[in-house]
């Protein structure tokens, strides 16, 4: 776990080339400059993925030398109340509007208040991770910056790219969505907007305008001013909570609390397959760390914008929740349009128009922020060469990423248009699990490990504690999916808190915060680690198998590209920062 000194000062001696659709844009490495070059750099990926795996990046690498990559600086605008109106609108979209009718009349019933706490409760623990690593690495990348400063490349790069593939088919499906809560605003059909193509294959002959339009017209806040996108967002933010108080205060006045009995009629499964599910509708709120890089004051605004947009999110969806299951009994709850159809059910067929109107101004907002954040995802990972650095390149009229943005957009829109996508929460949920245990597992080896000052006793229990927690986790997971009996949690549950003692009685932190950090280390994060696993467990295997056929695509993708341009980047910063350091002796 040796920490890589790569550093290259401010900057200096970077390539920089101008925007355009050469070789050498986007396959700049020395591996790649021909086909003798290529094939010595295949022989040696044993040895390079090894040095990838080992070697973790600097902080100041991340927020130095990964900056100038991009030649032009992100313009720092944005304050906590940006941050709050952010996250805000990357979170409540569709989920609320699509899943929960769902997951109440399949899984959970009037129970599906707990399944939203449950998942709110996972999601807030890991804002607090989130938050302490956006304060000290306060980089476009996000989870993936974190990652490999603390875990390595390899172990970023495979979070990045199932994070990017959420943010890309996530995106598909709501523009979709949009398409057809705008059909039901106007008094028609869902596809009645759509064109249908007879020549085309089944599933894939419903061409949606509408998705891609709307992609385009995002991409252009997006790319033009973060400011400009956090206003626009904020303003449908508050008209998107204003349609949410209606809903609730008209909900309420329908509402018989005998439509709550029985209450939980799934029992505790149900209970628990409805939250994995449902941590759907959660998922996004990571995009506000990507804005750490632009944020005014991050000690200050990240803290109180992450974690209020979360307390606001949670309340939201459990009153949301609560107000659906008493306006009409579970069995009766329409799994596509639950609120419009309960509104009229009750006699109130008018407010399904507002229904559909809160709907597409919340997935207005969770597609402009899912565009804001995933092209700083790709802009950082670009920064790192492990996709093509044109990616990288920031404009320097309005400090935005433009290549990154309208290339994640166009991907987006392309898959809107052809594929008539149902919201496929099961494989999105089980992206943004694996990446919120991981940053949990980070934050642990960020405050036990500091390389030159741990000592070898303390790494080594600390790497044992860690499988520890992270093997009871997964065993309390596999025996929740494949077990009806409970014996088995006598085993895996002391393990796990065992583990989680004897690191924090045994092993002393060897880094504090700085300024902000996490409560109760290491029981926070290791909380996290299990209550994250515990909801996979609960999640399909056909969903499971989805998301090994993508990890294995990535795989294939880094040993044959990425890990040989990161290998190059890496050696070419080291060489720099040696002359660097000959020169001013």
């Amino acid at each position: 776990m040796e920490q890589s000194n790569s550093n290259a000062g401010d900057g200096q001696g970077i390539r920089r080339r101008s925007c355009g659709c050469t070789k050498e844009d986007f396959l700049p490495e020395e591996s790649f400059k021909s086909w003798g070059n290529y094939t010595k750099a295949l022989k040696a990926t044993p040895a390079r993925l090894l040095d990838r795996l080992m070697a973790r990046s600097a902080e100041h690498t991340e927020l130095v030398e990964m900056k100038a990559q991009s030649q032009h600086e992100m313009k720092k605008s944005l304050t906590w109340w940006d941050l709050m109106w952010f996250g805000v609108g990357a979170v409540i979209g569709a989920g609320i509007f699509v899943l929960t009718g769902l997951e109440t009349r399949r899984h959970a019933g009037p129970a599906v208040v707990l399944s939203y706490i449950i998942s709110g409760v996972s999601a807030m623990l890991s804002v607090f991770c989130y938050t302490e690593f956006a304060i000290e690495i306060p980089a476009a990348g996000g989870s993936f910056a974190y990652l490999r400063v603390e875990l390595g490349d390899f172990v970023a790069f495979v979070a990045a790219g199932n994070i990017l593939l959420e943010y890309v088919i996530g995106g598909a499906a709501v523009a979709r969505s949009w398409t057809s809560y705008f059909a039901t605003l106007c008094n028609h059909q869902p596809n009645d907007f759509r064109i249908h193509v007879s020549v085309f294959a089944e599933n894939y002959n419903r061409l949606d305008p509408i998705a891609v339009v709307l992609s385009i017209v995002i991409c252009g806040f997006a790319v033009a001013s973060t400011k400009a996108s956090s206003r626009l967002n904020y303003v449908a933010s508050i008209l998107h909570i204003t349609v949410i108080v209606f809903i609730i205060i008209a909900g309420l006045t329908k509402a018989n609390p005998k439509n709550l009995t029985p209450f939980a009629p799934f029992g505790p499964r149900g209970i628990f397959v409805a939250s994995a599910v449902l941590f759907f509708s959660y998922v996004g709120f990571d995009a506000v760390s990507t804005l750490a890089e632009e944020t005014k004051n991050p000690s200050r605004d990240i803290p109180i914008g992450l974690v209020a947009s979360m307390v606001i999110i949670t309340l939201a969806y459990c009153i949301l929740a609560a107000t659906l299951c008493l306006m009409q009994p579970y069995q009766k709850i329409d799994e596509d349009a639950p609120f419009a159809m309960a509104f009229e059910a009750v006699g109130w067929g008018w407010a399904k128009y507002i229904v559909a109107l809160g709907a597409i101004k919340g997935m207005t907002t969770v597609l402009l922020v899912s565009a804001v954040g995933q092209a700083r995802y790709l802009t950082h990972i670009a920064r790192t060469h492990m996709v093509s650095p044109w990616f990288a390149k920031v404009n320097e009229r309005t400090g935005t990423p433009v290549n990154a943005t309208a290339s994640m957009l166009a991907a987006t829109a392309l898959i809107a248009f052809f594929t008539p996508l149902e919201i496929i929460s099961n494989l999105l949920s089980i992206s943004t699990l694996f990446i919120f245990m991981l940053v949990a597992v980070a934050l642990i080896v960020r405050r036990y490990y500091v390389s030159g000052e741990t000592t070898s006793s303390n790494r080594n229990k600390l790497i044992i504690y860690l499988f520890l927690i992270m093997g009871s986790s997964t065993a309390t997971a596999i025996y929740w999916a494949t077990s009806d009996e409970w014996i088995g949690f006598a085993v895996t549950a002391p393990i796990w808190f065992l583990s989680t003692l004897a690191l924090w009685i045994s092993v002393p932190q060897a880094k504090k915060p700085l300024v902000w950090g996490v409560p109760l280390v290491p029981w926070v994060p290791s909380i996290s680690i299990a209550i994250n696993f515990f909801l996979l467990g609960s999640i399909d295997a056909a969903s499971f198998e989805r998301f090994a056929i993508w990890t294995g695509i990535l795989l294939v993708y880094y040993f044959l590209l990425g890990l040989h341009a990161s290998y190059d980047t890496a050696m070419e910063s080291k060489i720099q920062a040696a002359e660097e350091s000959n020169s001013s002796v």
